[in-house]
């Protein structure tokens, strides 16, 4: 059975990081392990606490997963401070897992920033570049090439600019979620630039999307499946999840994950 490991923080209402991830790993019929970076309360409605764990107790968790149940793919979403980032680098440059996805969580929806200039420092030197590919959404891409993005060749250019400035192989996927009429993603690697139309699903539960997309990156990696199959089938996935139209909670609520699965139980 193919592994993925998620190094992210805990959602306790259950529809973005940890628990987001380990429902797409589910979904995929893949094992899940988890690292826990923060423990957050939230719900649909917002973030109302975070608490991160120190550095030392981090380290503790990656060693007990890599020593034991190797994972097949990495994916890492919300690490807020630089101790943290540093401590996560050092450990993939430890065991050197082959396939990781790194989704650089730095600004909310709504344009708050959510990682400290620092740490976003440590983010772009020391994480990036030992990632096989990133998954910033359009105003986290904006922060990381410093121009505005208003179309498509502006997400291009932007993808480009990324990779360049991260310095290796990493690719650059540059998700369109935000822009108003589509939502075609641009993925930039060394072989070149590719295009991933998607309808935009009129759906205003989108709680943990980004997880889940780049979660569902991961699972493709583990199987095996090349960077542009994997955001391919990955993009099919969570159309599904937002057009199964699940509605919980007061706000922007969670996706479907499980929405392609047969439960066969006897009559």
């Amino acid at each position: 059975m193919k592994t993925v490991l998620t190094i992210a923080g805990s959602d306790c209402s259950g529809g973005a990081g940890i628990q987001a991830d380990l429902k797409t790993i589910a979904a995929h019929k893949l094992y899940g392990m988890s690292a826990i970076t923060s423990l957050t309360a939230q719900n649909t409605t917002g973030v109302y606490g975070i608490y991160d764990v120190s550095p030392e107790f981090l380290k503790n968790q990656l060693d007990c997963i890599f020593t034991d149940i190797f994972p097949d793919a990495v994916k890492i979403g919300m690490v807020s401070n630089s101790g943290l980032i540093q401590v996560i680098a050092d450990t993939l440059k430890q065991y050197r897992p082959g396939r990781v996805v790194l989704d650089p969580v730095m600004v909310s929806t709504s344009g708050s920033r959510l990682i400290a200039p620092e740490a976003q420092e440590t983010l772009v030197t020391q994480l990036m570049p030992l990632a096989s590919v990133i998954t910033p959404n359009i105003p986290e891409a904006e922060v990381l090439c410093g121009r505005k993005i208003e179309n498509a060749q502006d997400m291009e250019a932007a993808a480009k600019a990324i990779y360049d400035k991260i310095g290796t192989d990493t690719a650059v996927l540059v998700k369109g979620g935000h822009e108003r009429n589509t939502a075609n993603d641009c993925l930039y690697t060394k072989e070149g630039t590719f295009w991933f139309e998607g309808k935009r699903v009129e759906n205003d539960n989108t709680h943990g999307t980004g997880c889940t997309l780049s979660s569902a990156i991961a699972c493709n990696l583990a199987m095996g499946h090349t960077m542009q199959e994997s955001v391919e089938n990955a993009k099919r996935y969570i159309t599904g999840a937002l057009q199964a139209g699940l509605n919980l909670g007061k706000g922007s609520g969670p996706l479907e994950h499980t929405y392609w699965l047969e439960i066969q139980g006897e009559k």
